[in-house]
C-alpha cells in the first residue's frame, strides 16, 4: 500500500530549508503532497499560483531523483482536513529550533486528537538550513540584501519581480 505524506506550509517563498525537508520526506513516503496554505487573513508576498508553479519547478529534480510522486495543492482550512482529502496518513513538519518544537508538538497533538488516523512526523532541519525562515528571507530581500544563500535561483527571480511592483 502506497504511503502518502502531506507537508503544509506557506512556501512564501520556498527556501532551501523547505527543499531539505521535502527531499528527506521522500525517504518516508511514496507520494508527497505539498500543501500551499492560502489563508485569506494572511497576506502573502507571492500569489498562490506563483508559489505553486515555483514549487513544481524546484521539486521536479527531487521527484525524478527519488521516484516519489510530488504533487502541489492549495488548502485554506485545517491542514488535517487537507491531508485527509489527499488520503495522506503522514503529516510532515519541519523543526528549526526549540521554539518550533514547542509549537509543532502542541499542534501535532491537537491534529492527532482531530485526526488520529494521520501521524505527524517531525524532521529536524539540517544544520546548513536551520536558520532559514521565509519571513527573514522576505525581510532581507525588501532591504536589498543578498538572499541567494537561502532560496533557489528560481525563487530569487520571482521575489525580485514581486518586490519590483509598486505595491511592495
Amino acid at each position: 500500500m502506497a504511503r502518502t505524506g502531506f507537508y503544509p506550509g506557506s512556501f512564501d517563498p520556498v527556501t532551501y530549508g523547505h527543499l531539505d525537508i521535502i527531499a528527506r520526506a521522500t525517504r518516508l513516503v511514496d507520494k508527497l503532497v505539498l500543501g500551499v496554505g492560502v489563508h485569506h487573513g494572511k497576506q502573502s508576498l507571492l500569489p498562490a499560483k506563483t508559489r505553486i508553479a515555483l514549487l513544481e519547478r524546484v521539486t521536479r529534480p527531487i521527484a525524478e531523483h527519488t521516484g516519489v510522486k510530488i504533487l502541489v495543492a492549495t488548502f485554506d482550512g485545517l491542514a488535517v482536513d487537507a491531508a485527509r482529502r489527499h488520503h495522506a496518513g503522514i503529516m510532515i513538519r519541519g523543526l528549526r529550533d526549540s521554539t518550533d518544537f514547542d509549537y509543532e508538538v502542541q499542534m501535532g497533538q491537537m491534529n492527532g486528537a482531530m485526526a488520529p488516523d494521520i501521524e505527524t512526523v517531525f524532521l529536524a532541519a539540517s544544520p546548513a538550513t536551520r536558520m532559514i525562515a521565509s519571513s527573514l528571507v522576505k525581510q532581507i530581500a525588501r532591504m536589498g540584501g543578498d538572499i541567494s544563500l537561502f532560496i533557489p535561483r528560481e525563487a530569487q527571480e520571482v521575489m525580485a519581480a514581486a518586490l519590483a511592483k509598486p505595491s511592495h
